[in-house]
C-alpha cells in the first residue's frame, strides 16, 4: 500500500538529546482514552501548547459562533465533525504564538485526510512532526469511564458521578450529552471505522509509538516519557 506524504524530522532522541526547544506530539487514541491526562503532564513537564480539538469545539459551541452552531449537531448525535470545519480551526490555532515551542495535539488529526492536512501545515511552518503517541485501551473501559463522567455547570471540572457537587467550587455537576452511553457507544464505532486507519498511516511514517492506557495516569506517564526519551 501507498502511504500519503509524511512530513517528518531527525529521530526523536536527537532532538532532544540536544535540548530542542520546538517538540510537536500528535496524541493518538478512542474518546476517552485519558490523552488529554498525559498532554496535561506533558505540558508541564515541557511547557508546549496543548492543543484540544473537543476543548476548541465545546468553546465554539457554547460561545455559538458559526462553527459551533454547524459541529454541535454533529457533536450531540455523537458522529465526526466534518474534516473541513476542523481544518479550518486548527489551521488558526497552530499559527498562534503561543505554539512556537512546540505542540500536543489531541483529537487531532482523526482521519487520513487531516493527518495528510496536517503534514502540509507543519511542512509550511517547517516544523516536523516528532511522535505519533497511541494511548490503547479497550473499548468496554472506555464506556465506564466516559458515562461515569460529570462536569461542573459553573467552572467546567471534570468529576465522576460520585460528584454530588463540585469538588473544585462546589458547583453543579451534570452529564453532557456526548458522555450518555448510546452517544458513547457510537462515538467509538465512528472512531473504529473512520479514525482507526491513522495508525497505519503514522506506523508508516515510522512516529507509531503505543502506550497500553488502561492502569494508574502515573504508570502510564512513565512509559510516555520513557517512550519520548524525556
Amino acid at each position: 500500500m501507498t502511504l500519503p506524504f509524511c512530513y517528518h524530522g531527525m529521530a526523536l532522541s536527537l532532538h532532544i538529546s540536544k535540548g530542542l526547544l520546538r517538540m510537536n506530539i500528535v496524541l493518538l487514541g478512542a474518546p476517552g482514552a485519558g490523552k488529554g491526562t498525559q498532554a496535561a503532564k506533558l505540558v508541564e513537564d515541557c511547557g508546549l501548547c496543548h492543543i484540544s480539538t473537543g476543548d476548541i469545539l465545546r468553546a465554539a459551541v457554547k460561545n455559538q459562533t458559526p462553527l459551533g452552531v454547524k459541529a454541535k449537531g454533529f457533536m450531540d448525535a455523537g458522529e465526526l465533525v466534518p474534516d473541513d470545519l476542523i481544518i479550518d480551526l486548527m489551521k488558526e490555532r497552530i499559527q498562534q504564538p503561543d505554539t512556537e515551542k512546540g505542540v500536543i495535539l489531541d483529537g487531532f488529526p482523526r482521519t487520513t485526510t487531516q493527518a495528510v492536512a496536517l503534514d502540509t501545515m507543519l511542512a509550511e511552518l517547517e516544523r516536523p512532526l516528532n511522535a505519533a503517541l497511541l494511548i490503547d485501551v479497550d473499548f468496554e473501559v472506555i464506556v465506564k469511564r466516559l458515562t461515569s463522567r460529570r462536569m461542573c455547570k459553573e467552572c467546567g471540572h471534570i468529576g465522576t458521578a460520585a460528584d454530588a457537587h463540585c469538588p473544585a467550587c462546589g458547583g453543579e455537576m451534570y452529564q453532557r450529552d456526548d458522555d450518555n452511553e448510546a452517544t458513547v457507544r457510537n462515538r467509538l464505532d465512528v472512531y473504529e471505522k473512520s479514525t482507526a486507519p491513522l495508525i497505519d498511516y503514522y506506523r508508516g511514517c515510522d512516529l507509531l509509538v503505543t502506550i497500553d492506557g488502561d492502569r494508574d495516569v502515573d504508570v502510564v506517564y512513565a512509559d510516555v516519557k520513557q517512550a519520548l526519551s524525556l
